[in-house]
């Protein structure tokens, strides 16, 4: 069994004496891990860093294990990674939430796709928050939690949309909420795909979305907590402020 494709780079970890397993998200095949021979050499332990962009070649005798890659790097992105906190930040947040929420080896190639645009942004910290919203809805799209917001859950109107339950991820508007209004979560413009009109409002479209991420799909993964490199960028966007 073997394919040949390119991928980003999530994580890396020690294999043996020389070795090095690596998981990468790629648009075919998903989620996948290899074993990289070498790995952790002085010619190729350079190239495996979070976030690299990976020209891949993974071969193993049954599709079922773990195989082992062969790899050429074909851009670094460690460079605008480094650049600045809310880059790295930025990429530490996005590798982590791929690897903790993407079973292995099943296909999301339009958030493959969107993740390779998003840390291409790195460093360009003027609209990356905004850019890191749209991917966390499409995170959220992707494994079956996405908000319709399309219209009032209650009402069935189309404008007038505030707020978001908690309970079915649907919009609601101010008549629709009644006396629940304080139990509600905000549903800022920029989540309905406007432009916003301060910082403040993506930071708080943030904190609508964080809610799915932490109360439906986390517990969806056997009750495990998002992993702390969000919270820590969401501390750094809110340091921006």
């Amino acid at each position: 069994m073997d394919w040949r494709g390119q991928g980003i780079l999530l994580s890396v970890r020690r294999h043996g004496e020389s070795s090095a397993i690596i998981d990468v998200f790629t648009e075919e095949q998903g989620r996948h891990a290899g074993v990289v021979r070498g790995g952790t050499s002085r010619k190729i332990a350079p190239i495996l860093q979070p976030g690299a962009q990976l020209d891949l070649s993974w071969r193993a005798r049954l599709e079922d294990h773990i195989g082992t890659y062969q790899v050429e790097l074909l851009r670094s992105r460690a460079a605008a990674a480094m650049g600045g906190r809310l880059a790295l930040a930025g990429l530490n947040a996005v590798t982590a939430l791929v690897g903790f929420s993407l079973p292995e080896r099943e296909s999301h190639p339009r958030l493959y796709r969107q993740t390779e645009q998003l840390l291409d942004l790195l460093g360009q910290d003027e609209i990356w928050p905004l850019a890191y919203l749209r991917w966390e809805q499409r995170l959220l799209e992707e494994t079956g939690f996405g908000l319709d917001l399309s219209r009032c859950a209650v009402t069935g109107a189309q404008d007038g949309l505030v707020f978001v339950s908690p309970k079915s991820g649907r919009a609601v508007s101010m008549a629709g909420a009644g006396e629940w209004a304080d139990r509600m979560l905000p549903l800022p413009p920029c989540l309905l795909g406007e432009s916003p009109e301060t910082d403040q409002e993506t930071l708080q479209a943030l904190e609508t979305t964080g809610y799915f991420l932490e109360t439906k799909l986390a517990p969806a993964l056997g009750h495990k907590p998002l992993p702390e490199a969000r919270a820590r960028l969401i501390a750094e966007v809110r340091r921006l402020l």
